[in-house]
């Protein structure tokens, strides 16, 4: 069953997340990427940023929630063992650091068909305790028919 087109613009609640040093230092490793900035509080405290910063694809873990708010969502009727991640596109604007409050807000920016196919296409916005905007993403998703 498609997805309604009607629920484009839905919006969902922001979700906030408390960056953590150890959880940085976590996902570095993960990654596989060693840079001191995001391991050596030493080395980062002499940076120009003055404490341990995330790799820019950390938004993928502050992010996380506001995509399973989509995924949840029982007006959606996502089909969750037929959905696969599409793409992602991002646009950085502040570095995040440990101690940083970051919220995340989404919003459903498109649904669509091609083929079997849907597409939901969730835009997020993730601001700092400041109000700055620290990364906006397009996540594609899609269910398959």
């Amino acid at each position: 069953m498609p997805i309604d087109t009607k629920f484009i613009g839905r919006e969902y609640p922001p979700v906030t997340y408390v960056i953590g040093r150890e959880k940085i230092k976590e996902y570095a490793r993960t990654i596989g990427d060693l840079n001191p900035l995001y391991l050596d509080p030493e080395a980062a405290k002499k940076s120009k940023y003055g404490c341990i910063i995330a790799p820019p694809m950390f938004v993928v873990v502050f992010t996380r929630d506001v995509m399973f708010n989509m995924f949840t969502d029982k007006d959606l009727k996502i089909n969750m063992e037929r959905l696969v991640h599409g793409e992602q596109d991002f646009h950085f604007h502040k570095i995040v650091k440990e101690n940083d409050t970051i919220s995340t807000k989404g919003k459903i920016k498109n649904i669509f068909a091609k083929g079997n196919n849907d597409f939901i296409e969730l835009e997020t916005k993730s601001f700092n305790q400041n109000n700055e905007l620290v990364v906006e993403g397009l996540w594609t998703f899609v269910i398959r028919g």
